[in-house]
């Protein structure tokens, strides 16, 4: 073979393999090891990596070609034999990156054609790495660590860097579980309260937040204790410290040791998010975010939680249940933006009855630190004329991605000016074997999507053939009462123009619900008119966080009205509840009178 021509290699038994994306093109200047195409199988697919360096002159394939081994793949018009070799890989200083995937995924999860980026990078002054492995995951979060395992489960080597000592990232360590252990705190406590109706009084709770917090952390550190012994016994290398990328095949991880490179064939970036600082909010320690707010040190007498989101929801339902004083702004005319109204208003007239204030449209324009607590001034619709104190503030305003801290640009990868970063359906950068997964690619930023989104990496760099394509990914509040959906909300129905209708279901026809003397509940299901399934599900009242996973299982298998109304729920349940929804939308209901549709 002419040494300027590049041919397919031995492929195994495959025959007759579809060319399904071309990674150059060209006049690009390709190092040994670059991909240039991808073949797909039907039983996975694999790139096609360069045997040596040069400059692109001729490309004889087409998308779609079926190739065998020996096909001429492209031609040469000049080959580069005395490049310097980095770390196991032949990198020049002035070699381009123009691998992209053919679609790629903005972070508002709307497709459109990919862009070809091109980097030009200066040689590396190293010459090998401390540390070599087939996958790498920069970030221990949900999506991270699921990734690492699978890949680990699949035959690769892998390397797990994570900047904290404990692996599980925000969620497990200062998120997800520990709200939910204190969530669970304050609804023992809201339970014992209420049961004074029943005739069952108990005496007035003594809170102590140190023990509290000890029995918080210690469900934490069982489950980061479960990770660390998963890591091991899947043989994945755990390295503590902060990294970076240095190229597209080398990261660099600083840590109180000093530094080390790692190289890697490929990466996924699971680097997570950070909250959102308002910059009129003092440095002080009664001023918290999230994590702040987790540590429970003590209980204040009154707390402002600026945001009125699930996050903040959350912990002013923590806080309130424990004795402080809330009061909640919210800049929107609504809390929980992104839930359909009919959902939100049994949740906001319940807590309009529990906390302080809640002042709609309305805004923080400044903050003084005083002696016993914060002078804050507002602006707005239903803003105080005055400022008021407050002990304790807590800000959540929402999360932004680290994509901009990793040194991204260093690998070719393309970040956004907020810090999002696009992929496609398979998870894959701008950069081929480059993937990254969880909130650093948009929203909705939650564990459950990551996980997902990290399994699909993890396979695809494997070989299988692996998309994130979900129908829908489940929001849930776990506040008081909970709230939580799925699918179209129906504000986007309108907005599509969706033919659809509705069957909802009042929790004060269910047994189940006044047995628990909480009749506040709602459960709705939309269903498109003319095929006449699901496409979208909401939930107000206990447990709706648990009730949800029917709606999504119901969605994502394309369950008609009947499906779910015919299937046998059990009784008395709160899950009922969403086949009585169906039956109210088809009018076979019985345990409501609904007056037939015309």
């Amino acid at each position: 073979m002419d040494k300027r021509s590049v041919e397919i290699p031995d492929i195994g038994d495959f025959q007759e393999v579809e060319v399904i994306e071309i990674l150059v093109k060209t006049g690009d200047r390709i190092q040994e090891e670059d991909s240039l195409i991808t073949l797909e199988s039907d039983k996975a697919s694999m790139d096609v990596p360069s045997p040596r360096a040069g400059t692109i002159s001729k490309i004889h394939l087409n998308v779609g070609d079926k190739v065998s081994e020996g096909r001429l793949i492209l031609d040469l018009a000049e080959v580069i034999s005395d490049s310097k070799e980095i770390g196991g890989n032949n990198l020049d200083g002035n070699s381009e990156s123009t691998v992209s995937p053919d679609k790629r995924m903005s972070p508002s999860g709307i497709t459109g054609d990919s862009q070809k980026v091109t980097t030009n990078r200066e040689p590396l002054q190293f010459n090998k790495a401390d540390l070599n492995c087939e996958v790498l995951v920069l970030g221990a979060g949900p999506g991270g660590y699921t990734a690492a395992f699978r890949a680990a489960d699949l035959g690769k080597k892998v390397i797990l860097v994570e900047r904290y000592e404990t692996l599980g990232g925000v969620c497990l360590n200062v998120g997800c579980i520990p709200s939910k252990a204190l969530l669970h705190a304050a609804k023992v406590i809201d339970d014992a309260q209420a049961m004074k109706t029943h005739g069952i009084e108990f005496g007035t709770p003594s809170i102590n937040p140190s023990k509290l917090t000890k029995w918080k952390d210690s469900v934490i550190g069982k489950l980061t204790t479960g990770l660390s012994s998963l890591a091991k016994q899947r043989k994945v290398n755990v390295v503590i410290g902060k990294g970076h990328f240095l190229d597209s095949n080398h990261l660099q991880v600083d840590s109180e040791k000093g530094k080390e490179i790692i190289r890697f064939e490929h990466a996924i970036i699971a680097a997570g998010s950070v909250p959102v600082k308002l910059p009129f909010l003092p440095e002080d320690l009664g001023v918290m975010d999230s994590t702040g707010a987790l540590e429970l040190q003590e209980i204040p007498e009154t707390m402002l939680v600026i945001g009125g989101g699930i996050i903040g929801l959350e912990m002013a339902t923590v806080y309130r249940a424990m004795g402080t004083r809330i009061t909640v702004v919210e800049m929107f005319d609504g809390l929980m933006i992104g839930a359909d109204r009919d959902l939100v208003k049994p949740f906001h007239r319940h807590v309009s009855r529990q906390y302080e204030h809640i002042w709609l449209e309305t805004r923080v324009t400044k903050v003084e630190a005083q002696k016993k607590g914060f002078k804050v001034f507002f602006e707005g619709k239903n803003a105080p004329e005055n400022p008021v104190m407050f002990e304790r503030i807590l800000s959540a305003v929402g999360r932004t991605p680290n994509g901009l801290k990793i040194g991204a640009e260093n690998a070719g990868v393309s970040v956004d000016e907020k810090g999002f970063i696009p992929v496609d359906s398979q998870m894959r950068t701008n950069v081929s074997n480059i993937f990254a997964i969880g909130d650093i690619v948009g929203q909705p930023m939650l564990a459950h999507k990551a996980t997902h989104e990290g399994k699909v990496a993890a396979e695809v760099i494997c070989g299988l053939k692996s998309h994130f394509d979900a129908r829908t990914i489940p929001s849930v509040a776990y506040t008081d009462p909970e709230l939580a959906w799925a699918g179209m909300t129906e504000e986007e129905a309108k907005s599509q123009g969706i033919s659809y209708g509705k069957g909802t279901f009042p929790w004060a026809a269910s047994g189940r619900s006044l047995a628990l003397e909480r009749d506040e509940g709602l459960t709705k299901i939309l269903f498109e008119e003319e095929t006449k399934k699901i496409i979208g599900i909401g939930i107000v009242g206990p447990n709706a966080g648990d009730l949800i996973a029917e709606g999504v299982l119901a969605i994502e298998m394309g369950a008609d009205a009947t499906d779910i109304g015919a299937s046998i729920h059990p009784h008395p349940t709160l899950s009922e509840t969403l086949g009585l929804a169906a039956e109210a939308y088809e009018g076979t209901i019985t345990d409501l009178y609904l007056p037939k549709r015309r």
